[in-house]
C-alpha cells in the first residue's frame, strides 16, 4: 500500500544536482542505442511511449539558448530556469525570476527589475510571499523582442538575450547583485519605470531616481546625459554599448554604487575545501572594467553566508524572502562552517535489544515483495533507501545472513535499473544533457522535475553495497553508472559536455531547486529539502567507499552549506527569516518568493512537517543542530494536528529525537506495536534510532571529528564519540575538543572520553582539564578549577533596541595572570548554557578578548553571532558554532595575560539567565 506521498506530476517540482569530481566513464554518449558503462549500459533514446522535456500542452521543447550557448550542458533547476525552458508556450520570454535583492522577468521590451520588500501573506495565512512587482524595464529604445534567450551563464550570474532583428540587449543578474548590467546596440538605453520617478540626484551620466519607494541608480557612458520624460527615462551611449542600474540601500549610498557602476561581472565561481572537520568555501566574481581600472564590486550575502564569514561587511543592507542580506565590498569572500557529520548507521549500543530488532529486521527482508510494488525512480528509490538503512543494522547485531540477502536484493534492483533494455531503464537526452530513468514519474521526465530526489536514493544504497563489496563498485562494475547518476545530478565540472555543472544545486542560495521550468510566479521551489541532502550523505559515502576523496569532500560541502540554508530557511531556527504575520515555525516548501507552510500533495501537518526531515538516516545528523527549532517544530505539528502524529509518527518521533531523545522513546513505548510504517521507514530502523538517541543522546554539532564519516553524541555530561572508517588500514579519528578514536579497519568504533581504545577511559569526558578550560563563576571570575557551585548570572534586557556586535550592560567575567603557548591551527571554544524562560524573541551573544601581557589592552578580539533563545524554560547551549561575527588583532602567546568573556542581549525585551559554576559553561582557549 503507497504512502499518502502521491504528489500530482502535473504540479511536481525539477531536480537538483549536487556535485562530485573525478566522475564516470566517457563525457559524451555514443551514437548507439545502447551506451556500455561497465557491466551495467544506459540508452541513448528514450523507451517507447514516453516523453522527454514538453510544454504543459505536451509540445516537446529543446533549451531557449542562443547559438554561442548551444553547445553547454544547461544547468536545469535553477532560479532562472524558465530562461531557457519554455514550459508555457505562449511565454517564449520567462517567468518571475528571483535573484535577491533583485526581482526580474523577460518580456519583449527588456528586463523587468523589482525590489520588493513587503511580505504579504496569502494561502489561508500559508505563504509568505515578496512577489515580484516591477518597478522598472531595462530596454533599448524600441525594442520588441519575439523572445529573450539564455546567451550565458555561471555558477549564480546569467545573462538572457534579446533581438528583434535591428536591436540587441544583453542583460547579467545573479544572486547578491544588486546590479543589472546591460550591453546593447540599435538603440539608447531606456528606462520605463512604473510610475513617475522622483530624481534625488542627476550628475548627467548618473541619475538617482526612486520609484515605488526603491532608490535606483542609473549609470550611462562617460559624456552621457540622462533625460527624464514621464515614466520613460533615456540616454544615448555615445557610441558606447554598455549601461547600468543599481537598487540602493539609501540615497546616500549613490557615491559608493558609482565606483562600482562600470566593473561588469563577467564570471561568478565558488570553490570548497574540506580539511579536519571543517569546511571552507569562496565565492568569487570576474570583473570587466568598462570605464577606468575599477575590478571590485558589491554582493549581498544571504544570512546562510554572513553567519558563517569572517570577511568584513559594509553596513548596507538589503530586504529578502531570506532575511536580511548583508553587502560586502569586494570581489569575493569566504565562509568556514563545521562540517555536517555522516555515518553509515547510528552505532551499537546497550539499549537495543537484539532479538526484538531480528524480529523487525525478518519482518523486512522475508516480506514477499520487499520493494512494494515499486516500479518507477522514485518508489523504488525509497524502498532502496529502506534496506540500506539496514543492512549496517543487521551486522550490529551479528545477523550477517539477514546483511547479505538485503545487499542481494539492493545489488539486483540496482543492476535491474543500471542496464538497458529492460522494463525499468535510464535514458540520454542529448538536448538537455540529462540521465532520465523510465518509467518516470512527478515531471522527472517531461519537467526535469526532482532528479537529485530520485537517484539519491540509487546512490546512497550503491554506497552502502560499496562499503561491503568494494569489487561490485568499481568502475568496471557498477561504479560507472552510478557515477554517471552522480554526473546527472552532481556534476562537479564545469567542461563536461554531457552534463552540466551542479545542475540544481544552487551555490549560492546554499539548497537545491527541484523544478527544471521554474515556470511560476513564485519563482523554483524545493519542497523535501532533506531529500535534496540525502544525495549529499549518499556523495560522502560513496567517496568515503571507493576513496574518492574528492567527491566526498563535494559532499560534505554541499550537506554543510544545506544544512544551514535548510536551519535559516525552511525551520527559521533564530527566528530571523519568517516574517511575523506568516505565523508558522516550519516551511513545507521554499520559494524563490518565500515560503509556504503547505505540500504539494497534503495539507495535513504530519506531512508538512515531516517532509524535510525523510529519509531518516545517518546523513540526517546535521537537524540536531538546531534543538530548540525542532521543538517548537513538533509542538506546532502537534497543535495544527490536534494532537501527536498518527499518519508519519516513526518519522516525526526520529525527528524529535534529534533534540528530545527520552520523549520521543516514550511515544516509541507507547505505540509502536499499532502503526503503519511510512514508506521509506520500518520498524526495524525506527526501533533502532530512538533507542540509541535514548541511550547515546542527540547529536552534538559542537564537537566535529577530522573525517566526514564521524559524529558526537551528548545525554547529560557524557559525549559519546562514534567514526566509521572505510579504509582498508586503522586510523585514529581525532574531535574538534581533542578528543581520539582509534578505529579498525573498514568498521565503526565508538567511545567516550578518549575514546574505547583508551586503557584508563575518563570517567566524565565533560570534566575540563585544567590549564586551558575556564568555568564561569559568579561575580565575574574565570578559573580552570573544577568543581564549582551550580548557578546562574541574570544576563540585562537588551531594552527592545538591537544591539548585535555592540556590548550593552554585559555580564563580565575575567581570568589574570594567565600564561600559555599559542596553539598552531587552533580556535577558541565555548560552551555557555543559555535560558530566556517563556521569554520570545530574545538572542544572546557574546565577546572574547585577550589582553596577551596583561597591560590593559587587548590586542584580539572576537565576537559571535547571537543566538537565539527559544520560549520554553530550560537550559540551552550557545557554542561558537553560531560562528563568528567579527574579529580584530592577531593571537600569540599569553605572558601575565587576561582573558575576557562578556556576554550581553543583543535583542529582545527581557532579561535571560547564564548558567555559572559548572564544567557545561565553560570557555577553551587555544593555549597550551
Amino acid at each position: 500500500m503507497r504512502s499518502p506521498r502521491t504528489r500530482p506530476a502535473a504540479v511536481l517540482l525539477l531536480a537538483s544536482a549536487l556535485a562530485a569530481f573525478g566522475l564516470g566513464p566517457a563525457a559524451t554518449p555514443a551514437a548507439a542505442a545502447t551506451v556500455p558503462v561497465g557491466n551495467g549500459s544506459y540508452s541513448d533514446t528514450r523507451p517507447a511511449g514516453t516523453s522527454g522535456p514538453t510544454t504543459n500542452t505536451g509540445t516537446p521543447v529543446t533549451p531557449k539558448v542562443t547559438s554561442a550557448a548551444r553547445s553547454r550542458p544547461v544547468p536545469t533547476n535553477d532560479w532562472w530556469s524558465s530562461l531557457a525552458f519554455q514550459r508555457y508556450g505562449d511565454n517564449p520570454w520567462s517567468t518571475p525570476m528571483y535573484g535577491h535583492p533583485l526581482t526580474y522577468q523577460a518580456t519583449a521590451g527588456g528586463l523587468d527589475v523589482g525590489y520588493p520588500t513587503s511580505p504579504a501573506i496569502v494561502g489561508d495565512g500559508r505563504q509568505y510571499e515578496y512577489a515580484h512587482k516591477r518597478d522598472l524595464t531595462i530596454g533599448l529604445t524600441g525594442l520588441n523582442s519575439p523572445d529573450t534567450k539564455a546567451d550565458d551563464w555561471s555558477d549564480w550570474t546569467v545573462t538572457p538575450l534579446w533581438s528583434d532583428g535591428t536591436r540587441t540587449l544583453r542583460t547579467t543578474i545573479g544572486h547578491g547583485s544588486p546590479f543589472v548590467y546591460a550591453t546593447g546596440t540599435g538603440g539608447n538605453a531606456q528606462i520605463t519605470t512604473a510610475g513617475a520617478p522622483t530624481v534625488f540626484a542627476d550628475q548627467g551620466n548618473v541619475l538617482g531616481i526612486t520609484v515605488a519607494g526603491h532608490h535606483y541608480a542609473l549609470f550611462a557612458p562617460s559624456g552621457s546625459d540622462w533625460n527624464v520624460s514621464g515614466s520613460t527615462v533615456t540616454a544615448g551611449l555615445g557610441g558606447k554599448d554598455y549601461f547600468s542600474v543599481a537598487v540602493l540601500p539609501s540615497t546616500g549610498a549613490l557615491s559608493t554604487f558609482a565606483k562600482y557602476a562600470f566593473s561588469f561581472v563577467t564570471d561568478s565561481k565558488a570553490t570548497w575545501s574540506y580539511s579536519g572537520g571543517t569546511v571552507r568555501a569562496t565565492y568569487t566574481l570576474t570583473t570587466e572594467a568598462k570605464e577606468g581600472s575599477e575590478r571590485g564590486t558589491l554582493q549581498a550575502l544571504y544570512r546562510h553566508q554572513w553567519l558563517n564569514t569572517s570577511d568584513a561587511l559594509t553596513s548596507y543592507t538589503y530586504v529578502s524572502p531570506r532575511g536580511t542580506m548583508k553587502v560586502r565590498e569586494g570581489a569575493s569572500f569566504s565562509t568556514s562552517q563545521k562540517a555536517s557529520a555522516v555515518l553509515p548507521a547510528l552505532p551499537k549500543s546497550s539499549g537495543v535489544d537484539a532479538a526484538r530488532l531480528r524480529g523487525y529486521l525478518n519482518d523486512v527482508v522475508n516480506a514477499s515483495d520487499p520493494f512494494s510494488g515499486a516500479s518507477d525512480t522514485y518508489w523504488t528509490g525509497k524502498a532502496l533507501g529502506r534496506l540500506a538503512q539496514l543492512v549496517p543494522v543487521a551486522e550490529q547485531i551479528g545477523e550477517t545472513g539477514i546483511r547479505d540477502r538485503m545487499l542481494n536484493l539492493m545489488k539486483g534492483k540496482l543492476q535491474d535499473w543500471f542496464t538497458a533494455g529492460g522494463a525499468n531503464e535510464f535514458s540520454y537526452d542529448k538536448d538537455w544533457k540529462t540521465l532520465t530513468g523510465y518509467p518516470a514519474s512527478y515531471g522527472s521526465d517531461t519537467e526535469l522535475n526532482d532528479h537529485h530526489f530520485h537517484y539519491g536514493y540509487y546512490v546512497y544504497a550503491a554506497a552502502i553495497v560499496a562499503q561491503y563489496d568494494p569489487a561490485w563498485a568499481a568502475d568496471s562494475a557498477w561504479g560507472g553508472m552510478v557515477k554517471t547518476l552522480v554526473r546527472d545530478t552532481a556534476n562537479p565540472s564545469r567542461t563536461d559536455s554531457a552534463f552540466p555543472f551542479l545542475r540544481g544545486f544552487d551555490v549560492y542560495a546554499g539548497h537545491s531547486w527541484a523544478s527544471g521550468h521554474q515556470g511560476f510566479a513564485a519563482g523554483n521551489n524545493q519542497e523535501s529539502s532533506s531529500e535534496s541532502t540525502n544525495l549529499s550523505a549518499a556523495l560522502v559515502l560513496w567517496g568515503s567507499a571507493t576513496g574518492d576523496t574528492s567527491l566526498r569532500d563535494l559532499g560534505t560541502f554541499l550537506l554543510t552549506t544545506e544544512s544551514e540554508a535548510i536551519a535559516q530557511y525552511w525551520f527559521d531556527a533564530d527566528e530571523q527569516v519568517f516574517p511575523s504575520s506568516f505565523g508558522h515555525d516550519t516551511a513545507g516548501m521554499v520559494w524563490g518568493s518565500g515560503a509556504a507552510y503547505a505540500t504539494w500533495w497534503t495539507a495535513n501537518p504530519e506531512e508538512i512537517h515531516g517532509i524535510n526531515v525523510l529519509p531518516v538516516t545517518g546523513g540526517s545528523l546535521h537537524l540536531g543542530g538546531e534543538k530548540a527549532a525542532i521543538r517548537r517544530n513538533i509542538a506546532e505539528m502537534e497543535r495544527e494536528n490536534g494532537g501527536p502524529a498518527v499518519e508519519w509518527r516513526d518519522i516525526l518521533w526520529e525527528f524529535q529525537s534529534f533534540a528530545d531523545p527520552a520523549s520521543a522513546k516514550s511515544k516509541w513505548d507507547a505505540g509502536n506495536g499499532g502503526y503503519t510504517p511510512e514508506e521509506g521507514e520500518s520498524k526495524a530502523h525506527t526501533y533502532h534510532w530512538i533507542s540509541t538517541l535514548d541511550t547515546l543522546g542527540a547529536p552534538d554539532a559542537s564537537v566535529t571529528g577530522d573525517i566526514p564519516t564521524s559524529a558526537v553524541f551528548t545525554k547529560g555530561s557524557t559525549r559519546t564519540y562514534v567514526a566509521h572508517n572505510h579504509g582498508s588500514s586503522a586510523r585514529t579519528v581525532t574531535f574538534s575538543d581533542g578528543k581520539t578514536l582509534s578505529v579498525p579497519a573498514r568498521s565503526t568504533a565508538s567511545g567516550t572520553g578518549a575514546g574505547s581504545e583508551d586503557p584508563d577511559p575518563d570517567p566524565d569526558p565533560e570534566d575540563p582539564p585544567t590549564g586551558n578550560v575556564f568555568q564561569l563563576r559568579g561575580g565575574g571570575v574565570l578559573t580552570t578549577s573544577t568543581g564549582g557551585t551550580a548557578g546562574s548570572d541574570t544576563i540585562p534586557s537588551a531594552g527592545g533596541t538591537n544591539h548585535d556586535g555592540t556590548p550593552y550592560q554585559p555580564l563580565v567575567y575575567e581570568a589574570r595572570g594567565v600564561n600559555g603557548t599559542l596553539t598552531s591551527g587552533a580556535g577558541t571554544t565555548f560552551r555557555l548554557q543559555v535560558d530566556a524562560g517563556t521569554t520570545v524573541g530574545l538572542g544572546q551573544q557574546a565577546r572574547i578578548s585577550y589582553d596577551l601581557t596583561g597591560d590593559g589592552t587587548f590586542d584580539r578580539t572576537e565576537t559571535y553571532n547571537y543566538f537565539a533563545t527559544d520560549p520554553v524554560t530550560g537550559w540551552e547551549e550557545y557554542s561558537q558554532a553560531r560562528g563568528l561575527r567579527s574579529s580584530t588583532g592577531t593571537l600569540g602567546n599569553l605572558k601575565g595575560g587576561t582573558v575576557r568573556l562578556e556576554v550581553w542581549s543583543a535583542i529582545g525585551n527581557g532579561s535571560s539567565k547564564l548558567q555559572t559554576g559548572t564544567d557545561k559553561s565553560v570557555v577553551v582557549i587555544p593555549f597550551s
